[in-house]
């Protein structure tokens, strides 16, 4: 049987275990993340009206977002590697925290360009560094739960950025909806300094969850042992990863972006309905992450192979993503988003088990790597796309952008069939 995929209990009950309280943590910071950056999203309509931006404008704003976003995770995946996964975070999320409240003081298209990217940049280390802590902290059999527990934060935040932000533009202005997300990760940041360190060095583990741990881990070496580029590229597995990120990632860009701008400026909503009703595709959204990495812990401790468990799952979530087409042409808002809902649904399921592939395939050393590499291929397929959404949508309608979101998936669920042939430790391999 592989490392990590034994079928016996865990010895410490979950609501006690210390690693699920490290998956919450690492959640709650991705929810913050994403509060910080849709708080431009619910307040697009409010902020493109006060700065006579147009589509193509916005679409700019975005790109900037996710160019640096990009940039960074093919920069700074390598440094995550380098300085750990707590420092890491502590000087990140300080880092957002900061660029997020500065938003407030932006005067228009360049200063919204600039904070943007500058967001992106500070934010790009999120996913990295938290699939480097699901790699360190959980066994193979428990690590698409722990990675659809991270990747619900997604949701989590997408869920309450629409109320929040909206309830404290109507009260205080669009000012309001930047600075207190930022506020929120200088909070998490006292948390996080007293939680987290390696299992092997944790003062308050206890040591049957820490045998357990490292008993299952993937082998491999330590952070001081990083290995060039083109040695991670030399594996087809990589370029299959990178290929289905960057088929992928722009569909969830493009609702997490655009969804409350599509619901004030085709189905006629106000800011405060935008609040409550862009909240509920979210909420799908953070269902599909959990039952996504839910269903593939199930089939692993069913003795489904690894390669098995994780490709069935990804096919499922691939399959179900062209609901969303019949969104744009259904007369009912009320149908429209609850379509848009079951697309979410479907995108995170699907990403809960991809996800956890860098993990499956390389040492706890190189994930964070790894990942930043293939997350760069995503964001920047989903940067360039922005302003060519906002041209769209200026020139002709939405349409053309629902069918399009409508396959990326399918595509991305056929390059992990191709260039991955078998989902296992490569090392070990």
């Amino acid at each position: 049987m592989a490392r990590g995929l034994t079928s016996a209990p865990a010895p410490v009950p979950h609501l006690q275990a210390l690693r699920w309280r490290v998956a919450l943590a690492l959640c709650l910071v991705t929810a913050i993340g994403y509060l910080d950056r849709q708080a431009l999203s619910v307040a697009a309509p409010v902020i493109r009206q006060a700065f006579a931006l147009s589509n193509t404008q916005y679409g700019w704003i975005t790109y900037a977002f996710l160019m640096a976003y990009a940039l960074g995770q093919l920069g700074l995946g390598r440094q995550v590697d380098r300085l750990g996964t707590r420092r890491t975070f502590s000087l990140a999320v300080g880092g957002w925290s900061l660029v997020a409240m500065l938003h407030a003081a932006a005067r228009g298209f360049l200063g919204l360009f600039w904070f943007r990217a500058l967001l992106g940049l500070t934010e790009s280390v999120n996913f990295p560094a938290a699939v480097k802590a699901v790699a360190e902290w959980f066994p193979v059999s428990e690590r698409s739960l722990a990675t659809g527990i991270v990747t619900a934060g997604t949701g989590i935040g997408a869920i309450f950025a629409p109320p929040l932000a909206g309830v404290l533009i109507y009260l205080w202005g669009w000012q309001a909806a930047f600075l207190v997300p930022g506020l929120a990760g200088f909070l998490w940041l006292r948390w996080w300094g007293r939680l987290y360190a390696l299992p092997e060095r944790h003062p308050s583990i206890a040591a049957a969850e820490r045998e357990y741990i490292l008993a299952g881990r993937t082998p491999g070496g330590t952070s001081a042992d990083l290995r060039p580029w083109r040695e991670y590229l030399r594996h087809r597995e990589t370029w299959g990863l990178v290929l289905a990120r960057f088929t992928a990632d722009g569909a969830f860009y493009f609702f997490a972006f655009w969804l409350p701008n599509y619901l004030h400026s085709e189905r006629g909503f106000d800011i405060l309905r935008i609040a409550w009703v862009a909240a509920v595709p979210f909420v799908a959204a953070d269902l599909g992450a959990i039952a996504g990495g839910w269903l593939g812990g199930r089939m692993l401790q069913r003795g489904v192979p690894l390669d098995a468990a994780r490709k069935r799952v990804i096919w499922l979530g691939a399959l179900l993503v062209p609901v969303a087409l019949p969104a744009v042409f259904v007369d009912s808002p009320l149908t429209a988003v609850l379509l848009v809902s079951a697309a979410l649904f479907a995108i995170q399921v699907k990403s809960a088990a991809l996800f956890a592939v860098p993990a499956d395939l390389f040492a706890p050393r190189d994930v964070a790597s790894v990942w930043g590499l293939c997350g760069a291929a995503g964001s920047l397929a989903a940067a360039f796309a922005q302003p060519f959404i906002g041209w769209l949508v200026d020139h002709y309608s939405y349409t053309p952008v629902f069918g399009i979101v409508s396959a990326m998936h399918i595509v991305s669920a056929l390059m992990v069939t191709v260039f991955i042939p078998r989902i296992a430790p490569l090392e070990a391999a």
